[in-house]
């Protein structure tokens, strides 16, 4: 009897080592089929990274762990070069050219791409993906029914209120060197008699509420259609280009090359309008990322 439970107990632990040995592959959950996806706490950075991981979800066997509220592009660039992650949902060609590139800012759009496409592949061995279709950068806005009435296109459109308009901008952009307001007045060549430095996220109902008549804002705000704004034309191209595109290993795009079309089919996809009305269901009417994130792709038929 005894000879008969070992024989038993052994064919048992055969059978689930057999059977662990088999479903371990297809779990998906092992680290070598876990991609890591890095956001910011913002919610552009969040609700695309929740469309790169339904979709890589959706299209392959791999398993997606979110790592969320990564502080600012740094930190993501950061834990990408520390392997933390394995892509970065949205990094910003201005910000990654003087910052982690050490390079001066550059004005052209396809120029400031092209030199972190090279950079990022020859020092980092990243891949830097194609613009979504959207920039994040500083922008001046009006009311509509004021750029209507008084034909404000332009940001050089503003000269000519430059006395009795009231401006409203965050503080440090006032004093920032470069791309802030010295350099703004000595490239326009004008100057607001009347400036009110306040935080960023205040200028929005400020302009709206009529307390200011233009403001400086982010151009992928949600508040910007909410409140029903304008953003005029940088006409000189003062602004640095912030165009935004996904980042990713190189390491893990050779290991899972299903995951590069993927990355690819975002490519184009999402204006800055468009962003700025996915960024107010995030931020003006509270839905999580990962629903706008499905009800886009739904949309848009990704999952087709």
């Amino acid at each position: 009897m005894r000879k008969r439970l070992i024989s038993l107990g052994v064919l048992c632990l055969t059978l689930l080592i057999v059977i662990s040995g088999c479903a371990l592959p297809g779990l998906g959950g092992g680290q070598g089929d876990t991609i890591k996806i890095g956001t910011q706490d913002i919610s552009e950075s969040q609700i695309m990274g929740q469309m790169i991981r339904q979709l890589i979800e959706h299209e392959t066997d791999l398993h997606v762990d979110m790592v969320n509220n990564l502080g600012s592009s740094v930190v993501q660039h950061k834990a990408l070069t520390n392997q933390d992650i394995d892509i970065a949902s949205v990094l910003y060609t201005g910000t990654s050219l003087t910052g982690p590139l050490g390079m001066e800012a550059v004005k052209d759009p396809e120029k400031a791409l092209s030199i972190v496409k090279r950079e990022y592949r020859k020092r980092f061995d990243m891949t830097w993906f194609d613009s979504y279709g959207f920039a994040n950068t500083y922008a001046f806005a009006v009311r509509k029914a004021d750029a209507k009435s008084k034909k404000l296109h332009t940001v050089s459109d503003l000269q000519k209120y430059k006395d009795t308009m009231k401006l409203g901008v965050d503080n440090s952009w006032l004093l920032r060197k470069g791309d802030g307001y010295k350099g703004f007045v000595k490239v326009y060549g004008f100057d607001f008699a009347k400036k009110f430095p306040m935080q960023i996220g205040l200028v929005y109902k400020a302009l709206s509420s009529h307390d200011m008549d233009v403001v400086l804002a982010y151009s992928t705000d949600g508040r910007i259609p909410a409140y029903n704004l304008e953003l005029l034309e940088d006409d000189k191209h003062f602004f640095p280009p912030y165009d935004a595109s996904p980042v990713a290993r190189n390491e893990i795009l050779r290991k899972h090359p299903e995951i590069k079309p993927l990355l690819n089919k975002l490519v184009g996809t999402v204006d800055t309008k468009t962003m700025q009305k996915l960024n107010y269901e995030a931020d003006g009417k509270k839905k999580e990322p990962a629903v706008i994130a499905k009800e886009f792709l739904q949309q848009h038929k990704y999952f087709q």
